[in-house]
């Protein structure tokens, strides 16, 4: 079990090492914005990729998780067939989708409410939708045939492009907001050309009905799942700019970000949880490995929120004086990610047992959820309400999941150290809290509270020492 364990540890440092190096190189632009680009107007593009997070669920039809489905088993067709069919209904799907939008923006100004001086803006972000979209079933095919190496080249060479071309147009050029937007279309049409010999390779016109049909039962409940996934990730955004100003949504969205070191975690494990869980399927012990993995996930996830939370005041400091106000949602919206993370670690079953039915109705109840408290909370609390209502969410979708997978796909879950786990946690950041009331903010206070933390877990052999030793070291 340990090798298997250690396997997906290797994959995930793999897509680790360069996911890291492609947010940090992405992240550097946050500051960057912050100081050349005012609140209101760095609202308006957190409004416009709010709204092309949710878009990209309707762009993918849900054939990226097909394509990992039956590409992974070749239970119906062969291997071409099983990467053309989803890729063609994508290209096709997003052509139209995108072309609509390009068109006629000003059909969706008020959606996106770029003014309708800065309609080029909207069609910026339907070329955007549509590059994103057609690179989804390539890089599935990299991930799922063990081309880490290939796949995290072309994700930095993405970002590279991005952060160069921000650079350019804004220091160089000296334009605004259109600059961010410009970026990403030649970054993204750069990464369908690094695609297009995978495409062409594996591309087949012959059509397969039972295939198709699979693909669309499978797929297509990601749909709503997806869209009310996006809205629980994004959605805070826009009701905050309606019940406040730019000014508020730009701080939140500037401070949120930095949730994406627990954000940055989920996705690395997600790109080696979901091909080997899928590789792995039919071992006699897989479902003893599912559930150490989702415990030494917990453990690592709450060490990453603990370890970001305590040097807040430190981190902080590399944004623009004007967006510091907001740091103490933080802590917040890395522990709604750690829950994403749970979510994530739960999906075995809806994969195995081909239960995507219940997809959206789990993420649909926690959506409603997420818009009912941001409603609720905002007027109160301000930007703090609306990290809430994302903590509530995920919470309420990690909870759904778990007790509809558990009812066809039983998994006996290491309930005892989680529970710790999360004690541990919350009582270490209590920890750094009093000890900050009363000597203040100084660096080595958190050192202080990931200490005590740590030792609990090593201490009550959450996680033993020897197997850390032997994931590290590889042998």
């Amino acid at each position: 079990m340990l090798d298997k364990i250690k396997s997906l540890s290797k994959d995930t440092l793999t897509y680790g090492v360069s996911t890291m190096v492609s947010r940090f190189l992405n992240f550097i632009l946050v500051p960057f914005y912050t100081n050349f680009i005012s609140p209101a107007e760095y609202g308006i593009v957190a409004n416009i990729f709010a709204y092309i997070a949710i878009l990209n669920v309707l762009f993918s039809i849900g054939m990226e998780s097909g394509y990992f489905k039956f590409a992974s088993s070749l239970e119906v067709g062969n291997k071409k067939q099983n990467f053309s069919h989803p890729f063609i209904a994508v290209f096709i799907n997003a052509l139209i989708l995108s072309s609509v939008i390009f068109f006629f923006p000003a059909v969706f100004e008020p959606f996106f409410q770029t003014g309708y001086d800065h309609l080029i803006l909207i069609k910026y972000t339907a070329l955007i939708l549509f590059f994103d979209a057609i690179v989804l079933v390539p890089f599935a095919y990299l991930r799922l045939n063990n081309k880490a190496k290939i796949f995290a080249m072309f994700k930095v060479i993405n970002v590279v492009i991005n952060v160069a071309m921000n650079l350019i147009l804004i220091i160089g050029f000296k334009m605004g907001i259109e600059a961010i937007l410009i970026s990403n279309v030649i970054a993204s049409f750069c990464t369908v050309l690094l695609l297009l010999p995978v495409i062409i390779k594996n591309l087949d016109f012959e059509f397969n009905s039972e295939l198709f049909s699979e693909l669309l039962r499978f797929s297509l409940p990601y749909i709503p799942a997806g869209i009310s996934s996006n809205i629980i990730q994004v959605i805070d955004r826009p009701i905050l700019l309606y019940l406040t100003d730019d000014k508020v949504t730009g701080i939140y969205t500037a401070n949120y970000k930095l949730g994406i070191i627990m954000m940055l975690f989920v996705t690395i494990f997600d790109f080696a949880w979901r091909p080997f869980f899928l590789n792995h399927a039919k071992d006699p012990d897989a479902k003893k490995i599912f559930s150490k993995v989702m415990t030494l996930f917990i453990a690592v996830g709450s060490m990453i929120c603990l370890a970001t939370s305590v040097f807040l005041p430190e981190i902080i400091k590399i944004f623009g004086q004007d967006f510091r106000s907001g740091y103490y949602i933080i802590p917040v919206v890395l522990l709604a990610y750690l829950f994403n993370g749970i979510y994530v670690n739960l999906m075995p079953g809806i994969y195995f047992e081909k239960k995507t039915k219940y997809l959206p109705l789990i993420t649909g109840i926690a959506a409603g959820l997420n818009v009912g408290v941001n409603f609720l909370l905002i007027p109160v609390m301000g930007m703090m309400g609306a990290a809430l209502a994302t903590l509530v969410s995920y919470m309420s979708m990690a909870i759904g999941l778990y007790i509809v997978v558990q009812k066809f796909y039983k998994i006996d879950y290491e309930y005892g150290k989680i529970m710790f786990l999360l004690i541990s946690l919350f009582a270490s950041f209590g920890l750094f809290l009093f000890l900050e009331s009363v000597m203040g903010v100084h660096w080595y206070v958190g050192v202080i509270g990931v200490i005590v933390f740590t030792t609990l877990v090593f201490v009550f052999r959450v996680f033993d020492i020897r197997m850390a030793g032997r994931l590290l070291s590889g042998k």
